[in-house]
């Protein structure tokens, strides 16, 4: 049997939005710490959807929880950007393989390329990156790869600005970003899902290479 998810209050989800948000744009920094009343105070709530929201955003990776710190935003470090790109490089080629066997629409895709290309600033690329890789997996046809890959995409998010505001690579990205979509447009499953797997390997060991050290790149 499968379970329904349980919908989330909506002044939690308003709150564990704009949380997430100033996360991945880098208005709230790795290891800054979150303290509820302020929180609350910023977004016009009480401390309950606050308290809901940090404990969903500490399940996808976000936020950390710890009884003598509190709750901060996640540290970026070497290992731990590891560890998500390598679940992405085992299960985002091969979803993006089966959206185009499936010849499933990618317009969600092109749009979130269009957005990335026309962004004011490092912020809002990094968003519509976000939505650009999410728009290639979530026509897959398989809910649960779909749900293993969303559980990811925040840290990767993540990943990607802290490695931006020490080295920005966006253009770099943006062209590989347009090549995988133009092969996945014209029907080279393969070749897409080869292209993909490259551009995220290729992002990691830039950004994170052998050898540094941990916490380098907080």
């Amino acid at each position: 049997m499968t379970s329904v998810p349980i919908p989330i209050p909506s002044r939690t989800e308003f709150v564990l939005e704009g949380i997430r948000h100033r996360i991945l744009t880098g208005q709230l920094t790795p290891g800054q710490a979150l303290v509820e009343t302020e929180l609350a105070a910023h977004f016009g709530v009480s401390k309950t959807p606050v308290r809901e929201a940090l404990k969903t955003l500490a399940g996808t990776g976000l936020v950390v929880m710890s009884q003598f710190k509190g709750v901060t935003v996640r540290r970026v470090d070497a290992d731990m950007a590891r560890e998500v790109y390598d679940v992405r490089l085992l299960l985002e080629p091969e979803a993006l393989r089966r959206v185009v066997h499936r010849g499933a629409s990618l317009d969600a895709a092109r749009d979130a390329l269009t957005r990335a290309g026309a962004a004011a600033d490092t912020a809002e690329r990094s968003l519509a990156n976000r939505e650009f890789h999410r728009a290639l997996y979530a026509p897959c046809g398989n809910p649960l790869l779909v749900r293993m890959l969303d559980e990811v995409r925040d840290q990767a998010a993540l990943v990607s600005a802290v490695a931006w505001a020490v080295a920005p690579s966006w253009e770099r990205e943006a062209g590989e970003h347009g090549e995988i979509l133009r092969l996945a447009l014209e029907g080279d499953a393969d070749g897409a899902a080869a292209a993909l797997h490259t551009h995220i390997a290729s992002f990691v060991r830039r950004a994170f290479p052998e050898g540094q050290e941990e916490g380098g790149r907080e």
